[in-house]
């Protein structure tokens, strides 16, 4: 399949979703959807992906949280040793090795979380208040699908590639 797959009829539509997609990624970054018009509400991207992660997943050592983020482990350090410093994740022993290390959401850090979340739904509710509950969802519906495509396509390959394939 040819990597150039447009046709003359999308080219134009196909500027456009680019376009807004860099629109988006700019306003985004900078209001950090922080909220409304609460910048101490407004949490920096890596710091709420890592802290979402640990409320939803559990305590996990640093080489897990990296993984299941998909991003390598020096990443993970780098980015969780000021919310360690700040007091939002705490690290203890692993219950199992001590020697290991568990990275686990502090109740600051909880409650630092459900702040930055509230405000940012009532950012989300404001921004799309004139859009009915189908529009919302269908929006969730394509913007999810989305990332999901972005994701799968900077995620490793792990099936070998026909270069790899043993000749028979």
């Amino acid at each position: 399949m040819s990597m150039d797959m447009t046709t003359a009829g999308d080219t134009g539509l196909l500027e456009t979703l680019q376009h807004e997609v860099a629109l988006f990624a700019r306003r985004a970054e900078q209001t950090r959807l922080g909220g409304v018009g609460q910048v101490r509400n407004s949490m920096d991207r890596a710091a709420y992906l890592l802290l979402n992660r640990l409320d939803k997943e559990g305590p996990m050592g640093v080489k897990a949280l990296a993984a299941s983020m998909g991003i390598d482990s020096s990443t993970v350090t780098r980015q969780v040793a000021p919310l360690v410093d700040t007091g939002l994740v705490k690290r203890t022993s692993h219950p199992e090795d001590g020697r290991a290390v568990v990275l686990q959401l502090s109740p600051r850090g909880a409650a630092r979380l459900d702040e930055v979340r509230t405000s940012r739904r009532r950012l989300m509710a404001e921004l799309t208040r004139d859009w009915t509950p189908e529009e919302r969802e269908a929006f969730c519906t394509l913007l999810a699908r989305f990332n999901g495509a972005l994701s799968a396509r900077t995620a490793p390959q792990t099936t070998p590639g026909p270069e790899s394939t043993p000749a028979s």
